[in-house]
């Protein structure tokens, strides 16, 4: 009898190798019965996933950080005990802003869409409207929720703006939506998505994470093999219909890409995490150290899965 893993993740391509292993059987392969919900908000999934509804969590780094150094959105009942256990994407985060704005100083005033308005993320936007010449009393954050939700506040006119993940990025262009700046222009390198589970649930379910790693890791080979573009495409369309045929070629060209998307191998990136740690520090609150990232890493699973080969 397979084992149940449950995911909650954000809506997004990114979430194509986890759709492409359980489609392909990777997970069944080890013994595991996987299934994947999708959050409406930040604050929903950390709740849930803190509370053992959801054993593996696909959350932004910043998530894992801030719960850890207290500084999340809400209170955890007993703190923390989030741990990565293996990269997933860099994700390339995009400032859209509605067709009738045409340039940074008509965003002045204004209110924009955000997860919640103290993430990492949000962080990322700030960084990225500094850069636009706004600083953060030119504007105001509105907490919204997950990408759909901003998305469609934008588009119905409630607010002006918000940061996009694929495929809204590119169905967003479409619609005639301008994209003001992307994070690859303002940061080398940032550890966007990663995979998380609790130190607790590892304790006792080591057996079960490596499984779950071994699985997703031929998943996402098979997401990369250029072999597959075409399954992979139709895969995606299937399991996210508000895709449309015309924009798929560019959602998979950011996904695919490492310096966009999805991490080769799930590797994580240091640096990139670097940048995470120092865009709170700079936007948040207390005192965090980017050189101490170990605390927030159990990276034991992965190395015993890579070293298997």
């Amino acid at each position: 009898m397979p084992t149940p893993i449950k995911i909650i993740a954000f809506p997004g391509a990114p979430n194509l190798p986890v759709f492409a292993a359980l489609q392909e059987g990777f997970f069944l392969e080890q013994g595991l019965d996987v299934s994947i919900e999708t959050t409406p908000s930040s604050v929903y999934q950390i709740q849930q996933f803190h509370a053992g509804a959801f054993d593996i969590a696909f959350t932004a780094f910043d998530n894992i950080v801030a719960y850890q150094e207290g500084q999340g959105a809400v209170a955890l009942d007993g703190g923390s005990d989030f741990r990565v256990i293996m990269g997933a994407t860099q994700i390339e985060l995009s400032a859209i802003f509605h067709s009738s704005i045409h340039s940074s100083q008509e965003i002045r005033g204004k209110s924009l869409a955000l997860d919640a308005v103290g993430t990492g993320f949000a962080f990322v936007f700030y960084a990225m409207l500094e850069e636009l010449g706004l600083g953060r009393n030119d504007y105001l954050p509105v907490a919204v929720g997950a990408t759909p939700e901003r998305w469609q506040s934008v588009k119905d006119g409630q607010h002006i703006g918000t940061i996009t993940i694929e495929p809204f990025t590119s169905i967003a262009k479409a619609a005639g939506f301008q994209v003001f700046r992307q994070s690859s222009q303002t940061f080398s390198a940032y550890q966007g998505g990663i995979v998380a589970a609790r130190a607790s649930w590892l304790t006792q379910h080591a057996k079960h994470a490596q499984g779950f790693i071994r699985g997703y890791l031929k998943g996402l080979a098979w997401t990369l093999d250029p072999n597959n573009r075409s399954q992979a495409s139709e895969l995606l369309l299937a399991k996210m219909p508000d895709i449309k045929p015309g924009v798929i070629s560019a959602v998979m060209a950011s996904l695919l890409s490492a310096r966009s998307g999805l991490t080769p191998d799930g590797k994580v990136l240091l640096e990139g995490m670097k940048t995470v740690v120092e865009l709170r520090k700079k936007y948040g609150t207390g005192s965090l150290d980017s050189s101490q990232l170990d605390q927030y890493l159990d990276l034991s699973h992965y190395q015993q899965v890579i070293h298997e080969g």
